[in-house]
């Protein structure tokens, strides 16, 4: 393989439970600022491939690298998210009992309490930072709203803004458009474009409509029984008579 340079990687990821093998001899490469959609049906091998990016659960075989220096399947969980990369679930979990803005507030400090985060006292540049993602996150008129109020989608929203807070240079974005209604989907499709670039993204996702909103002119993933079988642009990828065969041609889709 060429010396070209990627921000992750992953070269020959093994991954059983119990006997069932999860993921086979994937190899997977990112470039930095990328966003890559990541689709498959259930049981491809999708959301493992996430825990095996953030220390949840470790690879039986191969390496998943990190800015061309940091070995992940060697660090813990706490040490991978110090590294810049942010994770988001298909259900939010954000603190219902705390407003939008104290929720990013929380993110934003770090490894202070939950008590002292609240009363220490921010820095210019951290209110202007607080004011820049509620504005990207389009939740500044809710900045007081307590997050357990919010509508769905509105957490979501939320929740990818602390990861924003957290400094996170890679987004794992898992199911994002789920339960949304589809004007709230196509507002999060628009955050994520926008955060391309500045941000490294890898969104798991089944709805194909906001897969090819936010996948038009980037490549496509598609995991297959843990490996990947095939990648490319969404035009290509919907077209292919494996991926038919496998995924697309089935009745849900989502």
């Amino acid at each position: 393989m060429s010396q070209k340079y990627f921000q992750l990687s992953a070269e020959g990821i093994n991954k059983s439970f119990d006997g069932f093998q999860a993921i086979r001899d994937l190899n997977f490469y990112l470039e930095e600022g990328e966003l890559r959609t990541v689709i498959g049906p259930n049981g491809a091998g999708k959301t493992t491939f996430l825990d095996l990016i953030t220390g949840r659960t470790r690879p039986d075989t191969g390496t998943i690298e990190f800015e061309g220096r940091h070995d992940l399947g060697s660090l813990s969980e706490h040490e991978i998210y110090r590294l810049g990369i942010g994770r988001k679930f298909q259900t939010p979990t954000v603190y219902t009992d705390h407003t939008v803005s104290e929720n990013l507030l929380l993110s934003l400090a770090g490894n202070r309490g939950v008590l002292a985060s609240l009363f220490f006292r921010l820095s210019s540049t951290q209110s202007d930072k607080i004011a820049e993602i509620l504005n990207l996150i389009n939740l500044a008129p809710h900045r007081d709203r307590k997050a357990g109020t919010l509508a769905h989608g509105q957490k979501q929203w939320l929740e990818i803004g602390m990861l924003l807070a957290q400094d996170a240079k890679l987004l794992l974005v898992d199911e994002p458009a789920a339960g949304m209604t589809d004007e709230e989907t196509a507002k999060t499709g628009d955050l994520l474009l926008s955060l391309a670039g500045k941000h490294t993204i890898i969104v798991i996702e089944h709805d194909m409509v906001f897969v090819r909103q936010i996948s038009t002119g980037r490549k496509v993933t598609v995991l297959h029984q843990g490996s990947v079988l095939c990648e490319g642009p969404v035009d290509s990828v919907q077209s292919d008579p494996k991926v038919i065969e496998v995924y697309l041609g089935r009745k849900h889709a989502r």
